[in-house]
């Protein structure tokens, strides 16, 4: 894959974009359809998914990711529910139904078992899906995640917010939207890919993202990770200042069979430490495959 860049012409500007793995349509039944990135692997190599984190896509996870892991393994990637091309639904948001669209998404392209690999909110959508699909999973892939993300006072108030907010955008849907992606906007302007982030983010359901927020606030898998009996690898972003360094910890502590791998980053570590995230990323994963 090159790594030169494409460009998305737009009326009056030309955004640059990183060189993407080539992209086909999958039909969920009763769901509808969804891009999904499936590429890389030589015959017989491992299967993952990589499950990217809020208020992202896919791309904007792991852009800089996509070609070392193409030359390992066969990866597959889409955007979760809400989020860039991913599925539209007037139900509420919930991890669950991520988790199960990975398992269906996999089936489709006929795959039996694969290793998720969680990012962020990805995490907890990779615990949901081994606890709901037991038999499709090799493996599990945790990075910059935790078994729960709203402990402290302030943290359960603003899971509170995001529902108020959530029902705003169901009220409002395009005030909310430009709102919205003026602030992600504002939050990635270091970015090098800014017009490409802002452009990602522009394509997101704001109501479901907000309620993708809620779901996450709300998750905990506290009473259950113990019952993991895959191998585990847990990728700690060792600065991140989102997802606390000791819930990273917690969540290695609660897994039996696991092992730990260090990044020196902060929580956009994918990104903004590649040269130290993808070398580590190969690692843990080579480390489940291993053991599996």
């Amino acid at each position: 894959m090159s790594s030169k860049p494409d460009a998305i012409v737009l009326p009056g500007q030309v955004i640059l974009t990183p060189k993407l793995p080539t992209a086909q349509f999958v039909e969920l039944a009763d769901r509808g359809t969804i891009m999904v990135r499936d590429f890389g692997g030589r015959p017989g190599a491992p299967v993952i998914v990589l499950l990217h984190g809020w208020t992202a896509t896919a791309d904007l996870n792991w852009f800089k990711s996509y070609e070392a892991l193409g030359e390992h393994f066969r990866v597959i990637a889409f955007d979760h529910r809400g989020h860039g091309t991913g599925l539209r639904s007037k139900l509420p948001f919930r991890l669950e139904d991520c988790a199960d669209d990975v398992a269906d998404v996999t089936a489709a392209l006929g795959v039996d078992t694969f290793i998720p690999v969680g990012y962020s909110m990805g995490g907890p959508i990779a615990q949901l899906v081994w606890k709901r699909h037991p038999e499709r999973v090799s493996g599990l892939v945790l990075c910059a995640t935790a078994p729960y993300f709203a402990g402290r006072r302030n943290e359960r108030r603003m899971v509170l917010g995001l529902a108020g907010l959530a029902t705003v955008a169901r009220m409002a849907p395009e005030s909310a939207k430009v709102w919205l992606t003026e602030q992600l906007y504002l939050q990635r302007k270091t970015m090098q890919w800014e017009p490409w982030a802002l452009q990602q983010a522009a394509t997101h359901d704001w109501r479901m993202v907000l309620e993708a927020g809620r779901a996450l606030g709300n998750f905990s898998s506290t009473d259950w990770l113990d019952q993991i009996d895959v191998p585990v690898s847990n990728v700690l972003t060792m600065r991140d200042q989102v997802v606390p360094l000791r819930r990273q910890v917690k969540l290695f502590e609660l897994i039996r069979d696991t092992e730990a791998f260090r990044v020196d980053g902060l929580h956009d570590a994918a990104v903004a430490s590649a040269d130290r995230f993808v070398p580590t990323l190969i690692r843990s994963i080579e480390s489940v495959e291993r053991r599996s």
